[in-house]
């Protein structure tokens, strides 16, 4: 019997996977280059909405680490903004911490309260898991309004904020800066991810999703993994929650009601709840299709929202990333065949 040996890449099929890097590299150079002169070519209003779209990017890309690449759903990362905003808003209202400081500091208190929080509650799995996260969405905003909090959290009036000053004496306004401080962090944290999830670790978080006994017996800590990752992404979700404070300046317990969490699922399924990139067209869903809707028919538009929600679940199932991919795949056959001709 002969011996059977993996046939070594030709030069064409390397050529090809350099030329698709390079297009890649290419593409999302030409979206931060939009992105970077995109608050000069619209009104201020508009720069608002494409700030809460970036936030919301955020948020996403935390719930589609925790759910899409370690299969845990969340009802509960509603709760977690919250508390990201609030954090922020306190150390501001209380203390001369500068803003650009608070940010951080919400997405550290935020993945500690997010791995002590997930130690034993994922230990459930699937519907278990889903209710006892909506819970804490359902329990934060009334604990938040509890009188004896009232002191630090504002109670039912919450906590008016002042806008970030722009430093260094940059010429923009309020509301592009705070666009472009949106804008940092999202690159950073979307890079991080990337990094995170294509390293060793991301490597065992998709092996607790995929195959969790198989991961156990290989030696993964299947309970510490589900702690971090649930913790992680509840560092997203509190940095997106500080960066909304600072758009809206201002904070109450409505900033964080349940429907919230509903809202980041639907733009994570939205966008594809297994890729990183999904996330940003979830955002963009979550932030414009309301208004769509509302234009349509003034009358209905929670209506008018729900028949397009229900009709992108039938036409696009793993989310609109997964129709991407199949549209590059097609093209790139398409390109062979017509070389092989």
């Amino acid at each position: 019997m002969k011996a059977t040996f993996n046939e070594t890449p030709s030069i064409e099929s390397v050529a090809n996977g350099r030329s698709q890097a390079i297009w890649r590299y290419v593409g999302i150079a030409a979206i931060l280059a939009i992105a970077c002169i995109l608050p000069f070519g619209i009104s201020g209003y508009r720069v608002s909405q494409f700030s809460q779209v970036l936030i919301y990017a955020i948020a996403i890309l935390g719930l589609n680490i925790l759910a899409g690449f370690n299969g845990q759903i969340s009802l509960g990362h509603g709760a977690f903004y919250g508390i990201g905003a609030y954090t922020a808003a306190v150390l501001l209202d209380k203390s001369a911490i500068p803003y650009w400081a608070t940010v951080p500091i919400a997405g550290v208190f935020c993945l500690g309260a997010g791995f002590l929080f997930g130690l034993p509650v994922l230990r459930l799995e699937g519907p278990y898991l889903a209710l006892a996260t909506l819970t804490l969405a359902v329990a934060t905003p009334r604990i938040l309004k509890f009188k004896g909090f009232d002191h630090w959290t504002g109670g039912v009036q919450g906590i008016p904020l002042d806008p970030p000053a722009v430093p260094f004496g940059l010429p923009l306004n309020t509301d592009r800066w705070i666009y472009y401080f949106c804008l940092i962090w999202g690159i950073a944290l979307f890079i991080v991810a990337r990094n995170l999830l294509r390293g060793r670790t991301g490597r065992a978080i998709i092996a607790i999703r995929d195959h969790p006994l198989a991961a156990a017996a290989m030696g993964v800590d299947t309970a510490l993994y589900k702690s971090l990752t649930f913790g992680v992404s509840a560092m997203y979700t509190g940095i997106a929650g500080a960066l909304g404070a600072l758009l809206s300046a201002y904070v109450s317990p409505d900033s964080c009601p349940v429907f919230l969490s509903i809202k980041f699922l639907v733009g994570s399924v939205v966008g594809g709840i297994r890729s990183i990139s999904g996330a940003s067209i979830g955002a963009l869903f979550l932030e414009f299709t309301p208004n769509f809707a509302d234009q349509l028919s003034p009358a209905a538009p929670d209506a008018i929202f729900g028949i397009i929600l229900i009709a992108l679940m039938y036409l696009m199932p793993t989310g609109a990333i997964g129709v991407l991919e199949f549209i590059g795949i097609q093209l790139r056959r398409v390109a062979v065949a017509r070389r092989e001709n």
